[in-house]
């Protein structure tokens, strides 16, 4: 079963949704998750300035994929905020209901949101429930279809550490980082995997070689060219038949000497590794 491919918009964060969805296009990917657009991450401003209202957005995505022609349209799958279970603030939390309109209008299924914390202990996860709880508390309240995808990307870069977090919150929906469990969590991504497949809905991928750079005890580099095992876990998706979506994060707005994100998707297909 092939993975269902998309992109994240940190790679490109100058363009314009159409500009993001035609690039998606090219690639025959099937999905884009948002979290920078015409420069900012504060998509909600961006989009109302762009397209009005939600509704405006929707209709002009709808009349896209009718121009396109079915099977042939590109969609959004995620939102990806800024918001963290650990640490958020009161303007996270705003900026994160903000977004929600924009989602439920477009139909997305997910707003990313960031762990927090550093170790995943008894006093961060309290704060992880506590955040969780005031999100279902208002969901319910305004009827909200969309929903949270926690991000592994601070306090949960172990399987061990995901675990403790699931078992307050069986229920947690995973965005795992399999490059940042595996880089900063030392873990293999098979092993990883194994342990928190069953809420995993959405991953996300990268490549990087073991030298220094500007931000990290790595350096990025284009897919394909560096140490990541992505073979094996490709196999291991593959095998599981996992369905979620599949995203180049290529971080270009964090990182400015990395190629352009059409460089890094031509990379990754003509070296199959995804």
């Amino acid at each position: 079963m092939p993975l269902f491919r998309c992109l994240n918009t940190l790679g490109c964060p100058e363009f314009s949704l159409e500009e993001t969805c035609a690039l998606a296009a090219r690639h025959g990917l099937g999905g884009v998750e948002l979290r920078a657009l015409g420069g900012t991450v504060e998509l909600a401003g961006y989009l109302r300035q762009q397209f009005g209202s939600p509704e405006g957005l929707a209709e002009k995505l709808r009349a896209d994929a009718e121009r396109a022609g079915a099977g042939d349209g590109v969609g959004v799958v995620a939102f990806n905020t800024s918001m963290k279970l650990v640490g958020g603030s009161a303007d996270d939390r705003e900026q994160l209901v903000d977004i929600v309109p924009w989602a439920d209008a477009l139909g997305v299924g997910w707003l990313r949101v960031f762990d927090g914390g550093k170790t995943a202990d008894a006093a961060e996860l309290a704060q992880a429930v506590e955040t969780i709880r005031w999100w279902r508390e208002e969901r319910a309240a305004r009827g909200w279809q969309v929903n949270l995808m926690i991000e592994t990307h601070d306090s949960l870069c172990t399987a061990a550490a995901i675990g403790r977090l699931l078992a307050v919150v069986p229920e947690a929906a995973i965005l795992w980082d399999a490059h940042h469990t595996w880089k900063k969590g030392g873990e293999d991504p098979l092993v990883t995997w194994r342990a928190i497949r069953a809420s995993v809905v959405h991953v996300h991928v990268k490549d990087s070689v073991s030298v220094p750079s500007a931000r990290h005890p790595f350096t990025y580099v284009l897919p394909g060219a560096g140490e990541f095992p992505m073979a094996p876990l490709r196999a291991e998706l593959r095998a599981a038949g996992f369905a979620g979506p599949v995203s180049l994060e290529w971080e270009r707005l964090w990182h400015p000497y990395l190629p352009s994100l059409d460089a890094a998707l031509t990379a990754a297909t003509e070296r199959g590794w995804w």
